[in-house]
């Protein structure tokens, strides 16, 4: 589900050994967020968009399925809270457990 959609806000736990790593992360920081989507099926290449069967398949790289050949998930957010090894950002398409690989500052457009 989407924000817009009426997804929750999602907290991110950083192990411990990362935790030095938010240093200088603020409310209100854009970030792009890297996951691993742990539950996709690497082998579906063509999907109906959002489930809807009344809609013609389409190929992966056309969608936002979670399912593809590498299935990485990149998620512009704004960071809403930082704990000591936590961080709340707003809402990302992403269920709870999924794997995040990186963290970086998203760039502003000039």
């Amino acid at each position: 589900m989407q924000g817009r959609e009426g997804a929750p806000d999602a907290w991110i736990d950083i192990d411990r050994r990362y935790a030095d790593a938010l240093r200088g992360v603020e409310i209100g920081d854009e970030l792009i967020i890297i996951t691993w989507l742990h539950l996709a099926d690497r082998d579906v290449l063509q999907v109906h968009a959002r489930g809807d069967t009344s809609r013609p398949k389409t190929g992966v790289f056309a969608t936002r399925s979670p399912a593809r050949p590498n299935p990485l998930g990149v998620h512009r957010v704004t960071v809403r809270d930082v704990e000591e090894a936590r961080l709340c950002v707003e809402p990302m398409e992403a269920v709870d457990g999924t794997p995040v690989i990186d963290i970086k500052r998203a760039l502003s457009a000039y």
